[in-house]
């Protein structure tokens, strides 16, 4: 495994100020990422929605549009 500094070297890196500062209106140096990914997770695959949780959302939802269907209808009459 290599490790790759990511900071830039100060003296060879343009707009900056002596001590690293950057001086007003500068675009600072961009960050690196990280040199390398963790490992692959296999072990927890995600498989989206479960039929049980969305079917209670449903089920939430449409009960809410009827009461509120049915309030507003109580109110026309």
């Amino acid at each position: 495994m290599s490790y790759t500094n990511p900071d830039p070297e100060p003296e060879r890196t343009t707009g900056l100020e002596p001590g690293g500062g950057v001086p007003p209106g500068e675009t600072p140096p961009a960050e690196s990422s990280l040199p390398e990914t963790g490992p692959r997770e296999t072990h927890n695959p995600p498989k989206g929605w479960a039929k049980a949780p969305l079917t209670i959302i449903l089920v939430l939802a449409v009960l809410c549009a009827a009461f509120f269907l049915a309030f507003a209808l109580i109110l026309i009459l």
